[in-house]
């Protein structure tokens, strides 16, 4: 593991003050969180982007500031460990964010993927496969292979990502199946509905543009700032207790950087707009992996290729959990069990089972 100034400097604290100062900072980012979704609502239908190709970037760049804040400081600082853990490990329990929304979303109703089902959710989940995929192919080539701090496999899965988010745009409208692409008993309002609810609503408080922006930078710049600190004292919180920075980015700290997904989830879903909860989720999943581009870049040295063996089994988790809630939203699950659509259940005993194998392989003795 790798120290800094700022690491050594935090050494000298005490476990009870970095934890207190790590919950400090996520509880500050879960709020700036809930600020930056409500005004990237307001600030994407004000601008006109909707649903466009430059809303959707916006959306997932403002969804994962505390992953971008955190990929920028490790790489700074030459920790891709952690970095690498958080990204891959991040999209494992950003799914899971999923099934917390499943489950709080009240007795007597469906499952979430019954009510959200339709064929542009499988699409984003399917690209989220497939930048998974990309990455797992890009961590087995040579760390010799970077032209200009540019790695291949970063920029193969900006690209794709980039393709993919344009076919997604194009699929909400463009598709030649049924009107709205939608399955019989899923959600009426089209998907983002509760967007424009809340540009309505904050037009009413007297909510300016301007305003929507302002608020908006200072969510964004506290977000970045409390991401550094997530990462300078997990580093720490991680020593402290003989922890690898790969098992930590990948279970505490990936946890803390998903709290408000799992706030804007719920909100959603409040608004009956449960098309939107998935959308978000699978929509910051498949950007998370284009951080790796931003990672060399800095670094100068391929990230990707920097992987551990346990980096490549997160990758291939949440590949597992995807496809999971992609079988979800074709097959529909009626029934509830513990409260949970099917495919809920299985993605959290599957993420149980894969966090158990993760510290297997960590914690087996080298050869």
């Amino acid at each position: 593991m790798t120290h800094t100034k700022d690491a050594t400097m935090l050494s000298s604290w005490s476990l009870p003050m970095l934890l207190a100062f790590f919950a400090g900072a996520a509880s500050i980012i879960w709020y700036a969180g809930i600020k930056l979704f409500d005004t990237t609502d307001v600030l994407a239908t004000r601008l006109g982007l909707g649903e466009a190709l430059g809303g959707l970037i916006l959306l997932a760049i403002a969804t994962n500031l505390p992953e971008i804040a955190i990929t920028v400081s490790a790489a700074w600082r030459g920790n891709l460990s952690i970095a690498i853990g958080n990204l891959l490990g991040g999209i494992g329990v950003q799914t899971l964010v999923l099934v917390a929304l499943d489950a709080f979303s009240g007795r007597g109703r469906r499952p979430l993927t019954y009510r959200a089902a339709s064929l542009s959710l499988a699409l984003e989940g399917t690209l989220v496969v497939a930048v998974l995929i990309l990455a797992i192919m890009a961590s087995r080539l040579p760390e010799s292979l970077i032209v200009a701090h540019v790695a291949p496999g970063g920029l193969a899965i900006a690209l794709v990502w980039m393709l993919g988010i344009w076919l997604i745009g194009r699929s909400r409208s463009d598709l030649p199946w049924h009107a709205g692409n939608s399955a019989a008993e899923a959600q009426s309002r089209p998907q983002g509905h509760s967007r424009t609810r809340k540009s309505q609503e904050a037009g009413v408080k007297g909510v300016t543009t301007v305003r929507a922006a302002t608020l908006f930078m200072l969510a964004a710049l506290a977000t970045l700032v409390c991401g550094v600190a997530l990462e300078i004292s997990g580093d720490a919180i991680a020593d402290r207790i003989g922890m690898s920075g790969v098992l930590f980015g990948a279970t505490v700290l990936a946890a803390a950087t998903s709290l408000p997904e799992l706030s804007t989830g719920l909100a959603s879903m409040r608004l009956g707009d449960d098309k939107l909860a998935i959308s978000d989720i699978f929509g910051g999943n498949a950007f998370l992996p284009v951080l790796f581009l931003v990672a060399t870049v800095i670094s100068g040295r391929p990230a990707l290729p920097q992987a551990q063996d346990t980096d490549v089994y997160l990758a291939g988790l949440g590949v597992l959990l995807t496809c999971a809630y992609i079988a979800g939203l074709i097959f529909r699950p009626q029934r509830r069990v513990l409260g949970m659509g099917i495919d809920s259940l299985a993605v959290l005993i599957l993420y149980a089972i894969g966090i158990a194998g993760l510290f297997a392989i960590a914690l087996a003795p080298g050869p």
